[in-house]
C-alpha cells in the first residue's frame, strides 16, 4: 500500500474554515489548472462544530494509526455533513490507496453529485467503474468526460483509450470505445485508440482499417504513421515501407519513426537500405553505441567484413553496455574471414550474458578443429550450463567431436550418461540410438527409437531410422517397410525418407517403384548413398552404362564414402 498522507487535519480545517484547498500527491498540470477552477467555485461555507472538528481528529489519528477502515468512514460521514467536493475528492483518494475499492466507488459517486464540472470526478468515477467491469455503467460518465473536453477532445480521447486498454476483455472494450466515438468521426485519436483496441481482440480487419483513417486524418501524426505501418507489415510489408519512407520524407528528423523504419527493412531482409537508415540515426547520435553495434550486424550480415570489424571495434569504443554481445560478434566475424585464432581470441572474451553459452560452444568447436580434442572437452565440460537444452547442446557437440576422431564408443558412452539424467530428451535418445546401430548394438537402438516414438510420435526420423537399419540389415522387411512408409507420410519431401522407400520396395522386389522413389530421393539429393542404391537398382535391372555413370559422378563429390564404394566394388570389381 502507498504510504499516506500525515497531519491531514492540518489541511483540511482551513478547507472548511475558510474555503482553502484540500492537498493533492504529484499533481499534473490538468489537476493545478482544476485547482485554480475550483478556487474560483461557489463553495460551501462550512462552520466549523465541535462534531466536524471531532470528525477530522478522529480520521487524522486513524490515518496515523493505520486505522485506515475508521478514517475513510469517517471522512465519508464528513463528506455528507459538509457537502464540500473536496472532502469527498480526499476520501476517494483515500479509499482508493488503501485499496477499499467498493468504498471508493460510493464516495466517488457523490464527489461527482457534489462536484458534476468537474473532468476529474468524471475520470475517477469512470476508472473504478471500469475496474469493477461495470462498462455499462461507466458508458456515461466516459461520453461526459469527452463532452467537456471540447477544446482538448484528441487528448481526452488519448485518456479514455488508455483507461480502457486496462480492461482485460479487450473486444468488450473495443464495442465501448466504439460507441463513445460514434459523435467523432474525424478524431483522428479516436480512430488510433480504435485500432489499438481491435488488434487487441483479434480484429485484424478493423484494426487495420481504424489505423488507416487516424493516419488519413493526421498524417503528420508520428503515432498514427508508426501504428499504420506496423498493421500492415505482415500483410503489405511494401505498403507499411512505403509509408515510412512517406512520412519521414515530411518529418525527417523523427528518430522513433526512423528507428522502426529501419528495423522494418531488417525484417524485410532490406540489409543495405537498413543500414542506410542506421547509419542517419548514428550520425545523429554518435556516441549510441547501440545504433553502432546495429550498423556492424547489418554489414556482418552483408558479407561486408572489413567495414564489419571497423564498426564492431567502433561499438566497443563507445562504450557498449554489453560488450560481450560485440566481443560474440568479433568472434562469429574472425570465423567469417577464416582467421580462427582471432575467432578463439574474441570468444574467450564472453564472460557473461546471452552470448556467453554459444560463445564458449564456438571455442570448444575451434579448439577440436585445430586438433586439440581434449582442450575442446575442457571447456565443455567446464560450462555452466543453465537449462537442460544447454546441457544436452554441449553433450551433443562432444559427442559429434568423439565420434569424429573415431572414438565412437567413447561418443555413446557420453550419451548414454546423458540419458541417465534426461532419460527423456528426444535428441539425446535418437543420437545414442544411431551411434548405439553402427557399434552394433542393435536391440539397444530399436529400444531407444521405440521409445522415441512413443514420446515424438510425429518425428518422422524416428521411423525412417528404424525402419531402415530393418531394410538394410535385410531383416523383417515388411515391418521395416511400414516403418519407413509411416515416415513418408510424415515428411513426404524428405529425400533420405524417399530414399528408405525406395530401398524397401528394393528389398521386396518392386524395381520400377524403387527406381521411381530413387530417382525422386537423388534429384532432391544427390547424395553419395542415394547413388549407390539407385546405381544397384538399376545395374539389377539392367542398365548397367547407367548405373556406372552414376556411381561415378558421387565418386567425384565423395571417393571415400563407406557405401558408394562398397557397391561400386561388388558390382564393379
Amino acid at each position: 500500500m502507498k504510504s499516506l498522507k500525515r497531519n491531514t487535519i492540518i489541511f483540511l480545517l482551513p478547507v472548511l474554515a475558510a474555503c482553502a484547498h484540500v492537498p493533492q500527491r504529484d499533481m499534473g498540470h490538468a489537476e493545478q489548472s482544476e485547482e485554480v477552477a475550483e478556487k474560483q467555485a461557489d463553495l460551501p461555507k462550512q462552520e466549523l462544530t465541535e462534531q466536524v472538528l471531532f470528525g477530522l481528529l478522529l480520521a487524522d489519528v486513524a490515518v496515523q494509526r493505520g486505522k485506515i477502515e475508521l478514517a475513510v468512514q469517517t471522512y465519508q460521514d464528513l463528506a455528507n455533513t459538509t457537502r464540500d467536493p473536496r472532502v469527498a475528492r480526499y476520501a476517494t483518494h483515500l479509499a482508493f490507496e488503501s485499496r477499499q475499492l467498493d468504498k471508493a466507488r460510493e464516495i466517488s459517486r457523490l464527489w461527482q453529485e457534489l462536484e458534476p464540472d468537474s473532468l476529474r470526478a468524471k475520470q475517477t468515477l469512470a476508472t473504478l467503474l471500469l475496474g469493477d467491469g461495470k462498462l455499462d455503467e461507466a458508458r456515461p460518465h466516459l461520453a461526459s468526460l469527452l463532452a467537456a473536453n471540447p477544446g482538448n477532445i484528441d487528448a481526452a480521447f488519448i485518456q479514455v483509450y488508455a483507461m480502457l486498454a486496462r480492461l482485460p476483455d479487450k473486444a468488450a472494450s473495443y464495442t465501448l470505445l466504439h460507441e463513445l466515438a460514434q459523435p467523432y468521426p474525424r478524431v483522428a485519436e479516436a480512430r488510433w485508440g480504435l485500432a489499438q483496441l481491435a488488434e487487441a481482440a483479434g480484429k485484424r480487419d478493423l484494426a487495420l482499417e481504424d489505423a488507416r483513417l487516424a493516419y488519413a486524418l493526421r498524417p503528420e501524426w508520428d503515432r498514427a504513421a508508426l501504428l499504420n505501418a506496423q498493421l500492415l507489415l505482415d500483410k503489405s510489408p511494401q505498403q507499411a515501407l512505403a509509408l515510412l519512407k512517406k512520412y519521414l520524407a515530411s518529418d525527417p528528423d523523427n528518430k522513433e519513426v526512423r528507428l522502426f523504419y529501419a528495423r522494418a527493412l531488417m525484417g524485410q531482409k532490406q540489409y543495405s537500405a537498413a543500414r542506410t537508415e542506421f547509419k542517419l540515426l548514428l550520425d545523429g547520435y554518435p556516441d549510441n553505441a547501440d545504433l553502432a553495434f546495429a550498423v556492424a550486424l547489418l554489414s556482418l550480415e552483408m558479407g561486408e567484413l572489413d567495414r564489419a570489424g571497423k564498426e564492431l571495434r567502433q561499438a566497443l569504443v563507445n562504450g557498449k553496455q554489453d560488450q560481450n554481445a560485440v566481443y560474440y560478434y568479433l568472434g562469429q566475424l574472425g570465423e567469417a574471414k577464416k582467421n580462427d585464432d582471432d575467432a578463439l581470441q574474441n570468444y574467450r572474451k564472453v564472460e557473461d550474458g546471452e552470448y556467453e553459452f554459444p560463445s564458449q560452444l564456438r571455442a570448444a568447436y575451434l579448439l577440436n578443429k585445430a586438433g586439440k580434442l581434449e582442450q575442446a572437452r575442457e571447456v565443455l565440460h567446464k560450462i555452466d550450463t543453465q537449462s537442460n537444452q544447454q546441457r544436452v547442446q554441449a553433450i551433443m557437440l562432444e559427442a559429434q567431436m568423439l565420434r569424429d576422431a573415431k572414438q565412437t564408443e567413447a561418443a555413446y558412452r557420453l550419451l548414454e550418461q546423458g540419458l541417465e539424467k534426461l532419460p527423456d530428451h528426444p535428441e539425446l535418445l535418437y543420437e545414442a540410438a544411431m551411434l548405439a546401430d553402427q557399434i552394433g548394438k542393435h536391440d539397444v537402438f530399436e529400444q531407444l527409437l521405440r521409445k522415441l516414438i512413443q514420446i515424438e510420435p510425429a518425428y518422422a526420423h524416428s521411423y525412417n531410422a528404424l525402419g531402415y537399419s530393418l531394410l538394410d540389415r535385410n531383416e523383417r522387411v515388411e515391418e521395416g517397410m511400414r516403418l519407413v512408409e509411416k515416415a513418408h507420410q510424415l515428411a513426404p519431401n524428405d529425400a533420405a525418407i524417399m530414399d528408405s522407400v525406395g530401398w524397401g520396395h528394393y528389398r521386396l522386389g518392386n524395381l520400377s517403384k524403387s527406381e521411381e522413389f530413387l530417382r525422386r530421393a537423388y534429384a532432391a539429393n544427390p547424395d553419395p548413398e542415394i547413388a549407390a542404391h539407385l546405381g544397384e537398382v538399376l545395374w539389377v535391372k539392367g542398365d548397367k552404362k547407367e548405373a556406372a555413370r552414376i556411381w561415378q559422378q558421387a565418386l567425384k563429390m565423395q571417393s571415400d564414402h563407406a557405401v558408394l564404394t562398397a557397391v561400386v566394388k561388388k558390382f564393379l570389381p
